[in-house]
């Protein structure tokens, strides 16, 4: 049993590890601080622990799909981030990509339930 529930967690990691990523990137039009962007995630139903989201964001921006700016003028200093273009054109395709494998996956899931 503990294994099958170890095997779970991982299969399950790895489903998501996509997922938060083509997630953050809708959410990035905008200017976003971290905060913000886990509970505009969690209103929207996808929960995400900032512990994951902070390197998410910065590896975004290492690769060129996300800026960063911070605001000093509030009462505490905030890193905003934004997408770049390239991040806007990536974020097109993998939005693509997502609807046509989520419907084929969603046939072959009805499929089962015949």
């Amino acid at each position: 049993m503990g294994e099958e529930k170890d095997l779970l967690s991982s299969l399950l990691l790895e489903l998501r590890r996509g997922m938060l990523t083509i997630s953050v990137l809708s959410q990035m039009k905008e200017p976003k601080y971290g905060y913000a962007l886990v509970q505009r995630l969690e209103e929207k139903g996808v929960a995400i622990d900032p512990n994951t989201l902070y390197p998410l964001l910065r590896r975004l921006e290492s690769q060129g799909l996300l800026k960063s700016k911070w605001e000093t003028g509030g009462a505490k200093p905030r890193k905003y981030y934004q997408r770049t273009e390239y991040g806007t054109e990536i974020y097109e395709q993998l939005k693509i990509y997502w609807k046509d494998l989520s419907a084929g996956i969603d046939r072959l899931l009805r499929e089962g339930e015949v």
